[in-house]
């Protein structure tokens, strides 16, 4: 059994409105890191995370699970919720312990009743958030007016740091504007191909790009005034930027993926182990008088 330090730890939580694909999203990053040999499916009542009868009866979650993965020698503590108002209990005790959230959108639907439920959690919590817009090869998929609501509903933090290259049924890549580059999958998923942007899409990659480093930038004066001389940041400095922006949640970074043909997601698992606050580091809970508790590195585990 693997002990991890932890700086190698992220206790990650999954939310989102009922549909949104919570369940598969954590169903395909345990295939994807080989902790499972064979991915399950919630219509096929065999997923990791929904395994109640009552959960199979519904087709839907009832209760929070706890999953764990190794992604490329960082540990994600990963756990699923419920989206139905109905189970909101299952919601906000796994945010006591979580450092990083992860908001699942369906493409489709853009942001529902569920997720601004499980948003002013965060906010009340302090908890670093981080956007999926997932189901992008859904036919009525609509990319950008989910973008546009997840901008209206939670504010100019919200930066895009992936879009598909196409939706619907020809969903088959996804352009990356932190790395610049674009990820094309096999038909089944997988490993996907690292290919040069295409002319067609370099003016809108660009501009995403220079929105994204515009956005990290100006929350760090350091940044600012390297941006500002430079004209761009490197990676390390991005790398240093999101971390700390995310952290104070000042940026909310929106990603794209589909779950169910198993894209995108080692690109987010990635981002966890390299971006997302180690339990460490992350904002410390209050007590009931509203005060910082700081955790006890030396104190014995529960």
């Amino acid at each position: 059994m693997n002990v991890y330090k932890p700086s190698k730890i992220r206790n990650v939580v999954l939310l989102g409105h009922a549909g949104s694909g919570k369940t598969t999203l954590a169903e395909t990053m345990l295939f994807e890191s080989g902790s499972k040999k064979r991915r399950g499916s919630v219509e096929q009542k065999n997923t990791s995370s929904d395994y109640h009868e009552i959960e199979h009866e519904k087709g839907k979650s009832v209760f929070s699970s706890l999953l764990n993965l190794d992604w490329r020698g960082s540990k994600i503590n990963l756990i699923d919720t419920p989206g139905t108002a109905d189970y909101i209990g299952e919601v906000v005790g796994p945010l006591r312990v979580a450092d990083t959230a992860i908001f699942a959108l369906n493409a489709e639907y853009g942001v529902e009743v569920g997720t601004e439920l499980h948003w002013k959690y965060t906010e009340k919590y302090n908890i670093p958030s981080l956007i999926i817009v997932n189901k992008p090869d859904n036919e009525y998929s609509d990319f950008q007016k989910t973008v546009d609501m997840a901008k209206e509903r939670f504010g100019r933090g919200v930066v895009v740091v992936q879009y598909p290259y196409s939706e619907g049924e020809d969903f088959h890549a996804i352009i990356d504007v932190l790395k610049m580059t674009m990820y094309e999958f096999p038909e089944d998923g997988g490993k996907p191909d690292k290919l040069p942007i295409p002319d067609s899409h370099k003016a809108q990659a660009d501009l995403l790009h220079n929105e994204l480093v515009e956005a990290v930038a100006e929350n760090d004066e350091t940044l600012l005034d390297l941006y500002l001389e430079q004209g761009e940041l490197t990676e390390s400095q991005m790398r240093e930027g999101l971390h700390q922006s995310l952290l104070n949640r000042d940026i909310y970074p929106l990603f794209c993926c589909c779950a169910k043909r198993n894209m995108g997601t080692g690109r987010v698992m990635g981002f966890l182990g390299n971006v997302a606050p180690n339990p460490l580091e992350a904002n410390p809970p209050k007590s009931v008088d509203g005060e910082d508790v700081e955790p006890n590195t030396e104190a014995d585990p529960l």
